[in-house]
């Protein structure tokens, strides 16, 4: 999962610290951000769009997507509402 360590303009890809992983755009804008514990994504996660508004909040257990997921458009408002359990959709709304 952590193996391209820096884009062609030597800009981090992520930083991993104090067990949270980052993942940034060329740009060094924050891509991404939650958990990472036994090289694993786990725990709430946070997705954002190349200008910095929120695109994505959801959770993690064992690299799979487990739990409520929320897609939030350009606008703001909720996109989708979803609820996964051991990587698969249970509900959507």
């Amino acid at each position: 999962m952590l193996e391209k360590k820096e884009y062609a303009n030597g800009q981090k890809v992520y930083e991993l610290e104090d067990n949270v992983l980052t993942y940034f755009y060329e740009d060094a804008t924050v891509k991404a951000k939650g958990p990472f514990v036994e090289d694993k994504m786990e725990g709430e996660w946070v997705f954002y769009r190349k200008t910095g508004d929120l695109w994505q909040v959801g959770h993690f257990k064992d690299n799979q997507k487990h739990g409520r997921w929320l897609r939030y458009s350009r606008d703001g408002e909720v996109e989708y509402d979803e609820h996964f359990e051991n990587g698969k959709l249970l509900k959507k709304k």
